[in-house]
C-alpha cells in the first residue's frame, strides 16, 4: 500500500511556473508496492487519472522520487521512497476556458451573433487545438456562453474554411437555432473553387456522408452514412477550375468538401481530399458567404453577406470576375 505523509497532502503548487490548478500530492511507497512500476504507484494516488494521462505527466518532468525528477514510467520504486506528482490537469479539462480573442462580428444582439470566422482559427476545442479556438474566444466575449452548450455555437466551419458563423447566446436562442438548422430552415451558401471544368450548369448532390473506412480523419460517401444533400450551380470555368455557389441543405462534416470530391470536382488546395495548391490557393478554397435565417425570437428574416478573404478573391477574380 501506499502510506501517506500526514495523509495525501494537497499542498497546492510551490513553483511560480506551475500554473494556478496544479495540485501536487505526495506519498511514501509502502511495502505492498515495493518493486511496481512508477506509474502503477501514481494510480494509487490519483486514480481519477487515466493511467495514460499520468504517463504523460511522467514524461513531462512532473513527478519526482526523493526528490529527483524521473521521467521514466516503467522505473520501479523501493519501499519508504517518498514520491510527488504535480497533477497538471488534461488538456481537454483546461479546454473550456475563456481567452481574449479579436472577433470579427458581423451582427449582434442580447440573442445571437454573426461571426466572419477567418481562415485558420479553430471552431472547437480537439487533439492539437486545446486553446486559442473560437469556443475560447466566446467564453471571453460574454459571460452567458459559459453557461450555453459549446459556449453557443450552433454550427462549425471547418479550420481553413472562412465566412460566416451563427451563434446563440441564451439557451433559447441556442435550442431554436438548432431546432431551425435540423428543420433546414436556415439558409447557407459558400463560394468554392474546385478543380476541373463542371460540365453541368447545376448540379444536385444527394448521397450520404460518414467516416472513410480508410482514414478516420477523413469522410466518404459510404452507404452506411447520413443522409446528404448540397446543390452546385457553376459560375464560371477558368485555368481549369470552377467556380461555384453551393447551398447546404445538412450539414454534415466535410460536406462540401466530400459531395465535390466524389464527383471529381475536388476543391483547390484541399490536400486532406487530393487537392493541390492553385490560384495562389494554399488552404482549401471555401468560404461561407451568404447566411439568412428568422431571427429565434423576434421572428423577423435576417440576410447576411460576407466578403471573401483576400487569397479567396484573389483567387476568385482569376476565374469570375464577379463576387
Amino acid at each position: 500500500m501506499v502510506e501517506p505523509v500526514e495523509a495525501l497532502l494537497d499542498a497546492g503548487p510551490d513553483d511560480d511556473a506551475l500554473a494556478e490548478d496544479v495540485e501536487r500530492r505526495e506519498a511514501v511507497v509502502g511495502s505492498a508496492m515495493h518493486g511496481q512500476r512508477l506509474d502503477k504507484l501514481l494510480v494509487s494516488i490519483a486514480g481519477e487519472f487515466s493511467r495514460n494521462h499520468l504517463q504523460s505527466l511522467i514524461e513531462a518532468g512532473h513527478v519526482c522520487v526523493d526528490g529527483q525528477v524521473r521521467d521514466t514510467a516503467s522505473k520501479r520504486v523501493t519501499a519508504g521512497q517518498r514520491v510527488s506528482v504535480d497533477l497538471v490537469p488534461t488538456a481537454e479539462s483546461r479546454a473550456f476556458r475563456p481567452e481574449p480573442l479579436a472577433l470579427n462580428v458581423v451582427f449582434e444582439d442580447e440573442h445571437l451573433m454573426v461571426l466572419d470566422k477567418p481562415a485558420g482559427l479553430v471552431v472547437h476545442p480537439a487533439p492539437g487545438h486545446w486553446s486559442g479556438t473560437l469556443l475560447n474566444g466566446l467564453l471571453a466575449h460574454h459571460a452567458a456562453a459559459a453557461s450555453l452548450p459549446r459556449a453557443g455555437i450552433v454550427h462549425r466551419l471547418d479550420k481553413d474554411t472562412s465566412g460566416l458563423m451563427l451563434v446563440g447566446k441564451t439557451l433559447e436562442a441556442v435550442t431554436a437555432l438548432v431546432r431551425a438548422i435540423a428543420a433546414r430552415e436556415v439558409s447557407r451558401r459558400y463560394l468554392a473553387l474546385a478543380r476541373g471544368e463542371m460540365a453541368a450548369a447545376s448540379l444536385r448532390i444527394e448521397s450520404p456522408i460518414g467516416r472513410d473506412p480508410q482514414s478516420r480523419i477523413r469522410m466518404a460517401v459510404v452507404g452506411s452514412g447520413k443522409p446528404a444533400r448540397t446543390d452546385v450551380e457553376r459560375l464560371a470555368v477558368g485555368e481549369g477550375v470552377s467556380a461555384l455557389r453551393c447551398i447546404l441543405h445538412t450539414g454534415r462534416t466535410h460536406q462540401i468538401r466530400v459531395h465535390l470530391a466524389s464527383r471529381g470536382h475536388v476543391l483547390v488546395a484541399d490536400t486532406l481530399y487530393g487537392g493541390v495548391p492553385a490560384l495562389g490557393m494554399e488552404r482549401q478554397a471555401l468560404h461561407a458567404h451568404e447566411l439568412g435565417f428568422a431571427h429565434p425570437i423576434l421572428g423577423h428574416r435576417q440576410e447576411f453577406r460576407a466578403a471573401p478573404p483576400a487569397d479567396f478573391a484573389r483567387a476568385w477574380g482569376r476565374v469570375h470576375a464577379g463576387l
